[in-house]
């Protein structure tokens, strides 16, 4: 898609990283899940204090997707101790890559994880890995397709639910 630029988020984007987040999170699960758990995950991990701790975390970065000057995805990547599993200083974590149901499908999803592996390899990142909950087969088939393996399982809780995530990397080093 044309058009589309990927940008530093910073903490005065803190509304509108609340808005596309809890956008994005709400377009993709909300089908699958309680409307409780789905409003105890969003009230608990999209708060606009809890994402401007995040956003001035200098361990983690945030990436808007805008087209036409409006955001319609974003990426959160973390390194050192901000990772939430494997914390190793020689990985980088991409936490969320989400985009607004309106483009799927335009290769928005694939500029974001782009801008990962960028980063990751200007970093000196030996790879790249992520959690992806076990039912979201769309996102697990990207990242097979872009040449991640599973590795480990972890505990994703949305709200009172214990969802399981698939944890897979990408070896940067032979790639």
């Amino acid at each position: 898609m044309d058009n589309v630029k990927i940008v530093d988020a910073t903490p005065n984007d803190v509304a509108q990283l609340q808005n596309i987040s809890i956008q994005t999170f709400s377009e993709t699960f909300s089908a699958v899940n309680t409307p409780e758990d789905m409003t105890q995950y969003l009230n608990e991990s999209l708060s606009l204090n809890k994402l401007r701790d995040e956003l001035n975390n200098k361990l983690s970065q945030f990436y808007f997707a805008i087209h036409n000057e409006e955001v319609i995805g974003y990426l959160k990547l973390n390194t050192g101790q901000a990772q939430t599993d494997v914390k190793d200083n020689d990985a980088l974590e991409i936490e969320r890559i989400y985009v607004s149901q309106a483009f799927l499908g335009k290769n928005i999803g694939k500029l974001l994880y782009e801008k990962a592996v960028q980063i990751a390899r200007k970093t000196g990142a030996r790879y790249i890995w992520l959690g992806v909950w076990e039912k979201n087969s769309r996102a697990i088939s990207f990242y097979k397709k872009n040449g991640f393996v599973e590795f480990d399982q972890h505990v994703f809780m949305l709200g009172t639910d214990r969802q399981i995530d698939i944890m897979m990397k990408k070896d940067l080093m032979n790639d």
